[in-house]
C-alpha cells in the first residue's frame, strides 16, 4: 500500500548538492562557480581553498557535500569524480534603505543566491 519510490533526478553515475540562501549576488557567485566547472574534484577543492573570494568557502562546502552524496548514497568512486555542472540561481532580495539629503531615500538591495553542483563519475582513459 505504500507509494512508489521517486525516480532519481540525475543519472546513475551522478550526484548533486544544492545550497540555498547564500548571501552574495548571483553574479559574484557565478565567478567562483565558473572557476570549478569541468575540473576534477580534488583540483576544484584546492582552487577553492586558496581562492581570495569570500564566498569560496561556501562553494567548497557545497562541493564537499556533493562528493559525500556521491560516495555514500550512490557508491561512486571519489577519485574519478568531475564537476560536471555548477550553476547559480537567484533567491530573495532584502530591500533596505538609507536616508539621503533633501528628503530622498537611497535604496540598498541585499541579494541572496543559490548554488547547485553536479558531480559525475568518468572513467579515466589509459
Amino acid at each position: 500500500m505504500s507509494k512508489d519510490k521517486n525516480p532519481r533526478r540525475v543519472a546513475d553515475n551522478e550526484a548533486m548538492a544544492k545550497t540555498r540562501m547564500l548571501r552574495t549576488s548571483p553574479q559574484k557567485l557565478n565567478l567562483v562557480a565558473q572557476m570549478i566547472r569541468g575540473k576534477k574534484v580534488d583540483k576544484a577543492i584546492t582552487d577553492l581553498t586558496f581562492s581570495k573570494k569570500r564566498i569560496a568557502d561556501d562553494v567548497k562546502k557545497c562541493l564537499q557535500s556533493a562528493i559525500a552524496n556521491a560516495e555514500n548514497n550512490h557508491n561512486l568512486d571519489v577519485d574519478e569524480l568531475v564537476v560536471a555542472e555548477a550553476y547559480v540561481g537567484k533567491n530573495l532580495i532584502m530591500k533596505r534603505g538609507r536616508p539621503r539629503a533633501r528628503g530622498r531615500f537611497g535604496k540598498i538591495i541585499k541579494p541572496f543566491s543559490e548554488l547547485t553542483i553536479l558531480v559525475r563519475q568518468v572513467e579515466e582513459q589509459a
